[in-house]
């Protein structure tokens, strides 16, 4: 007889705050070393993006609540400011679970180019996924995360208070180690894969 699978949602207590108050996330807590999920989110003119779309570059992930809050609004033009002046071969999203117009609308407002707005809103599957899913309120928790070319998470950084505004220096700085290193990860990658039979001469 075959074994059910478990499908119970993992509920992790306490994972954060808001305002003070404990938050439990639903999904595996992602981790550093971990492949990232793949994901299929939808862009303002309403296509669908996936992780895999952009393999063989660095990814920054940018996950807020709410583009229409004030905090939310701060911290996508911040990013979009800072990575403006970072040079290198990545692409960065903010994802939230607003309707796609409204992220059109905030990023319109605040100029923000250089950051791609992605909405979550047709199902969880994403915030399951990574582990950000807010239960009972269902956004997504703040969070900022770097995916390799390979898939690769490279950084987390899950907001202790959802209210509040993350650890800019943190994450910039990881990313430009991450753009720094991966010429050499790259090359120690291609040294040690398997090499064929010597063809006879």
């Amino acid at each position: 007889m075959t074994a059910r699978k478990d499908t119970r949602m993992i509920r992790r207590e306490n994972a954060t705050k808001s305002k003070g108050q404990p938050v439990t996330l639903l999904g595996p807590e992602l981790k550093v070393g971990m492949r990232a999920p793949e994901f299929s989110l939808t862009a303002a003119d309403m296509s669908t993006v996936k992780l895999s779309d952009t393999r063989g570059k660095t990814r920054l992930l940018v996950v807020v609540l709410s583009l229409d809050t004030s905090v939310c609004e701060i911290e996508s033009a911040r990013f979009n400011k800072e990575l403006e002046k970072m040079p290198g071969d990545f692409v960065a999203y903010v994802i939230s679970v607003d309707l796609p117009f409204a992220q059109k609308r905030v990023c319109g407002l605040q100029d923000i180019t250089r950051v791609k707005a992605l909405s979550a809103y047709k199902d969880r599957s994403f915030g399951e996924a990574y582990g950000l899913l807010m239960e009972g309120l269902y956004l997504l928790a703040r969070a900022v995360i770097i995916v390799d070319p390979v898939d690769m998470v490279r950084y987390v950084q899950l907001v202790p208070e959802v209210s509040q505004e993350p650890d800019y220096a943190a994450a910039l700085e990881a990313l430009k180690g991450e753009l720094v290193a991966l010429p050499n990860r790259l090359t120690d990658s291609a040294l040690h894969l398997p090499q064929g039979p010597d063809k006879p001469a």
